[in-house]
């Protein structure tokens, strides 16, 4: 696991974070049994709705892993998403916030 990674997230928000981040994670699992099923397409698109979500939310990480699944969605390139799914992952667990 990675170091500490302290996010200042803007505290109207504060009530979707926990949901948002929860979703996050169901997506490493939606998209990792995708890959299982040879189905590059639910990655895609579940890719690009991270790149366009992640900074929405304040998580601009979110959004540059997204991209990086969006993309070899796109290209079926099934190890790159795994690394992709990974370093979500460890970005999930390394997270710490604070709202202001």
């Amino acid at each position: 696991m990675g170091n500490k990674i302290f996010l200042k997230i803007d505290r109207d928000i504060e009530e979707l974070v926990p949901g948002y981040l929860k979703n996050r994670r169901l997506d490493i699992d939606k998209i990792s049994d995708a890959l299982d099923q040879g189905d590059f397409d639910t990655a895609r698109i579940l890719g690009h709705a991270m790149k366009g979500n992640g900074k929405s939310y304040g998580f601009e990480e979110i959004s540059n892993i997204g991209l990086a699944i969006e993309s070899s969605g796109i290209q079926k390139d099934p190890e790159i998403i795994r690394s992709a799914l990974e370093k979500l992952l460890d970005y999930l667990n390394c997270i710490h916030i604070t709202y202001e």
